[in-house]
């Protein structure tokens, strides 16, 4: 196959699908291993970047997406209803963080970590698309196991969980010591 048809048969498969599509299955649409697809969406990455096109393809982990520039939001929404936002409260952030650091996780252990019931910050973040079940532990009572989503990834803006911001070790332990005053405070109280 050509390489011009390939990238045509690759632009078409990532426009149509609308969401995200495993490198996997895109080698399959156009008969070739993995290596040679992934090489061949970054050529037509590329070619979006430099002719400036307002769609450009982002790779988030082990898949691809054509997506808007952001740049172009304003315009878009002006002929599109205005997608609801959601609003991220310090607890749906602080429940959210412990996700994505320590995934997979069972709501028990973030409540350990958070220290009070998280029902519903984690229920809020499963309606938002950001952390989805990602199976079960294999103790009694197999609880849920929670993880981040390919949407969390891309509301973040990075491609893969290895990208997310290392904790400097003097913020451990400013943490570590606001959470020992706090549990001070509550047992003086």
């Amino acid at each position: 196959m050509e390489i011009k048809e390939a990238k045509r048969i690759l632009e078409a498969v990532l426009f149509a699908m609308g969401g995200s599509v495993e490198l996997k299955s895109l080698a399959e649409a156009i008969g070739q291993d993995e290596e040679t697809t992934r090489k061949l969406v970054q050529s037509l990455a590329d070619d979006y970047e430099a002719e400036e096109r307002g769609m450009k393809i982002i790779e988030l982990e082990s898949a691809f997406q054509m997506c808007t520039r952001p740049e172009y939001y304003e315009n878009l929404i002006r002929v599109a209803a205005q997608p609801k936002k959601y609003v991220l409260t310090e607890v749906l952030l602080e429940t959210l963080s412990i996700i994505a650091y320590k995934q997979p996780v069972t709501r028990l252990e973030i409540e350990k970590i958070r220290g009070v019931k998280s029902d519903h910050a984690v229920n809020k973040l499963i309606e938002y698309g950001l952390v989805e079940e990602v199976g079960r532990l294999n103790v009694p009572g197999r609880p849920i196991l929670f993880g981040t989503t390919e949407d969390f990834l891309r509301s973040f803006g990075v491609s893969t969980l290895e990208e997310l911001p290392a904790m400097k070790p003097e913020q451990m332990e400013e943490f570590k010591a606001e959470a020992e005053e706090e549990a001070q405070l509550k047992l003086d109280l």
